[in-house]
Parts: structure tokens; C-alpha cells; sequence
């Protein structure tokens, strides 16, 4: 056998392996690979923030707009939505479709599969909108960005369906993990907020992703602690409290975000040039007197943190570089949230620790605590992620004395702004049964694995019309299924079980009067079960099938293998039976 033969036949062996639900080893292969791809991608778009930086900002630092003249920082975020908006104006709807959003939707929707013309955008997008001064993280671009390289990398190897929802997941984690040096905090993230499950064929490719993204970061900009303060606890019980009611006005705050952000409906009545300038100049405008609220932001977050900002800094950061931000997205342009959120979130449980601190004096704890913790609430509100909220504080300050506070706040943001303001999590849009398709329990299960586990493969192809020895000759294979072709195209149009076929053969001869003038028989005549096919490809997941089915009104699918229309073979066939089987024997509750 020559090499290229063997390595065909190691991918085939390989795809086989990822249809089914228990191709842990293979994920696994998948996982480390994602994460030195995604790692490697955003490797390349710090270093191009960097370099972008050099040209125009002091010292060649991507957050570097307080060193600008106010004319300048007001001017700039004017200059990056006119280039964001030309670029965008250029592409149809669909084309300007990028970030968090954008990789829920494909995975939701299209099995994983990403446009290349999104990922370019995104990497115009995602440099523009932080070094034109826009109130913007580089968290979006690093998840679609990796989602999608990886995804790609399935496709490309025409991997199964079922193994490209593990590979958005691995891309998703790694990208939080490379941005934040916090690999725990992306699983949590691309398990809760992204891929909506949690299985552990899932998690342990997902754990690799994220650990070999933050490897590939910390090698080349080393091992940044940005926001580490071990020394600070909470000190007094007496404070949780005011935590409490801190963590009620942040969930707040977290409400008005959501609900500006999805206010774009009635911003589309304005023109779309109009939209963008508006955006702009807004952020220009509180730019002139507080540059803290363009850019990441997360040097801001540092002194907040570390109680640098005065107190009309707090207030222009906790309510305008969120509001700014809301703004932005509800007037359609695709800025990464995440970054923005975490910052404000810290402003404003600063300002609660300050308040805390006048109304008791002698047990409140210091504002850096409030700050920690305001970050937390305000990510977990916001996204509904309470997990990934609480693993980034944790990772963030490698503090654990704040991890009980941090769970009360979170908890109590994320319910504020849950019911009292109606918000679901920022990316998530539920269906009127109330949950995202995503989070459908029968959905779920029948992502996990693709048609070649459950089909049938025991199957002969024929002509309507054949002779007897042609019959007995199809039965000698000892199939399940006879796959009857229409004369015209040759495509399958109905399945016929074999042992009807058998069973009719043992009971008539060649005098019956089915059988015409020449001798053939028509299949299409003989008393049995018959099923209506519809075609499929062998990658799709059973969700895919179970969805032709019911558009298609089938009763079967025939799984088709091959890409070139003339090399095309049936590989099997999967019926509905076989779909409630499996789901039936994967519903199983765990623990």
C-alpha cells in the first residue's frame, strides 16, 4: 500500500471513528490541535494591535488614548466607524454577521460551518474597533476567530458534523484562554454560553483547546497578571449584605445594557450612515473628557482595581462606556461586548464599595474588593453565565477568598436582571417554548453523533424492474434493504425491505402475474413495506436527518459519500425508527 493510500485510509478510519458519540481519543487529537490554532491566531492579532498602536498611540500601547490631545481621541472613533462602515457597506446582510452572536448562530443553524468573507471581516472589524478608540474588547474577535479556523480545519478534512460542534467549542475556549491567560474560565464559557451542554466527550477536547491556547500565549507575551490582588478579603460578614444590594443595582445596570443593546429595531428606521456617525460621536464626545472609556479598557480596569480613579471617572466608565457600548451594538456595529462589560461591571462596584464605605466605615471592605466582585456580577448578569462569571474572577484576581462573595453577587445580578428586567443572556434569543434550539434536550442528543453510527448498512441498489435470477442474486448479499432507482436519473426514490422481497419469491413463481411478458418483475408491485428516501450526506449529524425528515416528508434517508456529483455511492440508509432508538437509549439521566 503507498503512503498516500495509507493515509487515506488512516482519515477515513478517523471520520469513522468521530461519527459515533464515544470518539474521545479522536476529540481529544482535535482539541490539542485547536488550541495551538486558535493560540497561534491570536498570537498574530495582539501583535497586529500592537503594531497598529506604534503608528498613532503613545508608547505603541493599544490603550494608550489618555496621552492623545482631545481632539484627537474625540476624532478617532469618528475616523473607525466611517472605515468599519464602508467596509460593511460593501456586504450584504449576511456578511456583516460576526462575533459571539454570529458563531451561536452558525452552530445553531448551519452545524458549525462558517463563511470565510465573516472571519476577514472580523479581523477588519475586530482592529478597527479597538484601535479607532471604540468602547471594544478583543474577546469577540478571539472566539469567532478561533471557532471558525477550526471549524475550517474540520471541514477541510471533511470531518463529521457531530465532531464540528466540538471543534467551535475547542476554538471558543482557546480564544478566552489566549486573551485572558484564564483557560478554566473559557471552558466554562464555550460549555455554558456557546455549545449550552455539558458531557464529558465534550469537556476533556474543550480542557486541551483552552490549555494549549494559554500555552501558546503565555510563550510569546509571557504570564500577565493584570488584575492580581491576593492580598484583599472580605473581611467582615457584615458586608454581604450591602453585596447583596450592590449586586442588585449592577443586575440593574446589566438590564439597561441588554435592553439598549436590542433597541436596534427602532434604530433602523435611521440611515445607515446616520447610525454609525451617531455611534461615533457619541464616543468621541465622553471621550474628550474621560479617554477611559475608549479602547479594552482593562489598564482602566488595573486602576480601578487599585483605587487610582477618582470618582467622576467611576461614574463615566460604570454608566457611559456601558452605555456607549449598548449604543454601538444597537446601532449595528459588531463590537466585542465582553471586555467593555467586565470593565464598567468594575467601576460600578467600586463606586459601591466607596458608598459601603461611607455608610460603615469601620467594617466595610475596600473598594478593590467591590471592584472584583462588580466585575463578576456584571459578566454573569449580562451573559446568564454564572459559571464562567465566577471562574474569571477567580483566575483574574488568583484570589479564592473572593469566591463565596462572588457567588452571592453573580447570583443575585444574574436574577435581577433576569426578573425584574426580562433579560436572557446578551446572546441568547429564546424560542417562544423558552428555550434556545440549542438547549432542546432531543436536539442535544442527536448532535452529538453523526449518521454512520446509527445507519443502516446492509443495503443492494437496483432497477425497478428486474428478472427473477436478478432478485435471487440481491438476496445472496443478505441485505436489509432493497434501494428501488428511478429509471430516469438513476437516483433512489423508495427503500423495499428485503425480506418482503424474499417472503413474496418463496410464495410465487415465475407464473404469477406480476411478472410481465419478458420476465421482469416489478418491485414496485410485490406487497411490503416500502419507504419514501430522501437524500443525505454522510457528515450530517442526526440532527441534520432528523430535520430532512420532516421537511422532506420522507420515511428514509439514503446517505449519500462522495463530493463529485458522478462519484457519488450510497454508504446506507437511517429511518426514523433508528433515530428514536438511539435517542431513546440516550436518554439515559445521568448520576
Amino acid at each position: 500500500m503507498s503512503r498516500f493510500s495509507l493515509s487515506r485510509f488512516t482519515l477515513e478510519r478517523f471520520r469513522q471513528r468521530l461519527a459515533s458519540v464515544d470518539a474521545l481519543p479522536q476529540l481529544c487529537v482535535l482539541g490539542v490541535v485547536s488550541g495551538l490554532i486558535t493560540g497561534g491566531l491570536m498570537v498574530i492579532f495582539r501583535l497586529l494591535l500592537i503594531l497598529g498602536a506604534a503608528l498613532f498611540l503613545p508608547d505603541g500601547d493599544p490603550e494608550a488614548f489618555e496621552g492623545l490631545a482631545p481632539v484627537t481621541r474625540a476624532l478617532l472613533p469618528l475616523l473607525a466607524v466611517a472605515l468599519i462602515g464602508v467596509w460593511l457597506w460593501r456586504l450584504p446582510p449576511a456578511g456583516r454577521q460576526i462575533g459571539v452572536a454570529h458563531v451561536i448562530e452558525r452552530l445553531t443553524y448551519h452545524q458549525g460551518r462558517f463563511p470565510m468573507r465573516n472571519w476577514f471581516t472580523q479581523w477588519w472589524v475586530g482592529l478597527i474597533s479597538v484601535l479607532g478608540g471604540l468602547s471594544a474588547g478583543r474577546e469577540g474577535p478571539a472566539i469567532h476567530l478561533g471557532a471558525a479556523a477550526c471549524s475550517g480545519l474540520g471541514q477541510r478534512l471533511r470531518l463529521p458534523h457531530n465532531s464540528l460542534r466540538v471543534l467551535v467549542a475547542c476554538g471558543t475556549a482557546a480564544g478566552i484562554s489566549a486573551s485572558f491567560n484564564t483557560p478554566i474560565a473559557g471552558v466554562i464559557f464555550a460549555m455554558e454560553v456557546v455549545l449550552m451542554e455539558y458531557t464529558i466527550t465534550g469537556f476533556m477536547p474543550v480542557i486541551l483547546a483552552s490549555t494549549m491556547g494559554a500555552v501558546v500565549s503565555q510563550a510569546v507575551f509571557g504570564f500577565e497578571r493584570p488584575f492580581e490582588e491576593t492580598g484583599i478579603a472580605l473581611g467582615s460578614l457584615f458586608n454581604l449584605p450591602w453585596i447583596v444590594l450592590s449586586a442588585l443595582g449592577i443586575g440593574l445596570l446589566a438590564g439597561a445594557f441588554v435592553r439598549v443593546a436590542r433597541a436596534g429595531g427602532q434604530l433602523k428606521r435611521l440611515p445607515f450612515a446616520a447610525r454609525f456617525a451617531v455611534a461615533g460621536a457619541l464616543v468621541g464626545a465622553l471621550a474628550w473628557w474621560y479617554p477611559q472609556v475608549q479602547g479594552m479598557g482593562y489598564d482602566t480596569l488595573g486602576m480601578t482595581i487599585g483605587g487610582a480613579l477618582s470618582l467622576d471617572v467611576l461614574l463615566a466608565v460604570a454608566i457611559g462606556k456601558l452605555l456607549i457600548t449598548a449604543f454601538a451594538v444597537a446601532c449595528g456595529i459588531p463590537v466585542s461586548i465582553i471586555g467593555p462589560v467586565l470593565v464598567a461591571g468594575g467601576a460600578a462596584g467600586a463606586l459601591c464599595g466607596l458608598l459601603g464605605a461611607q455608610l460603615m466605615p469601620e467594617l466595610a471592605s475596600g473598594p478593590a474588593v467591590y471592584a472584583m466582585l462588580g466585575m463578576a456580577a456584571m459578566m454573569g448578569a449580562v451573559l446568564q453565565a454564572p459559571l464562567a462569571a465566577l471562574m474569571a474572577l477567580l483566575e483574574l484576581s488568583h484570589n479564592p477568598n473572593l469566591i463565596l462573595p462572588g457567588m452571592l453577587a453573580v447570583v443575585v445580578a444574574g436574577l435581577t436582571s433576569r426578573q425584574l428586567c426580562g433579560c436572557d443572556g446578551f446572546f441568547i434569543s429564546v424560542t417562544r417554548h423558552g428555550l434556545h434550539p440549542l438547549q432542546q434536550p432531543l436536539m442535544q442528543a442527536l448532535s452529538r453523533v453523526s449518521v454512520p453510527a446509527v445507519m443502516e448498512r446492509a443495503l443492494v441498489r437496483t432497477r425497478r424492474r428486474i428478472s427473477l435470477d436478478q432478485a435471487s442474486a440481491l438476496l445472496e448479499a443478505k441485505p436489509e434493504w432493497i434501494v428501488i432507482e428511478r429509471s430516469s436519473d438513476a437516483k433512489p426514490t423508495l427503500a423495499l425491505k428485503a425480506a418482503d422481497l424474499a417472503r413474496w419469491m418463496l410464495e410465487h413463481d415465475a407464473n404469477d402475474k406480476l411478472i410481465d411478458k419478458e420476465g421482469r418483475l416489478d418491485l414496485l408491485e410485490i406487497p411490503g413495506q416500502r419507504l419514501d428516501l430522501a437524500p443525505i450526506h454522510l457528515q450530517a449529524t442526526l440532527s441534520e436527518a432528523f430535520e430532512r425528515l420532516n421537511t422532506k416528508h420522507a420515511d428514509a434517508l439514503y446517505v449519500e459519500h462522495g463530493h463529485r456529483p458522478k462519484q457519488r455511492r450510497i454508504s446506507g440508509i437511517i429511518t426514523r425508527d433508528a433515530i428514536e432508538r438511539y435517542y431513546r437509549y440516550s436518554d439515559v439521566p445521568s448520576g
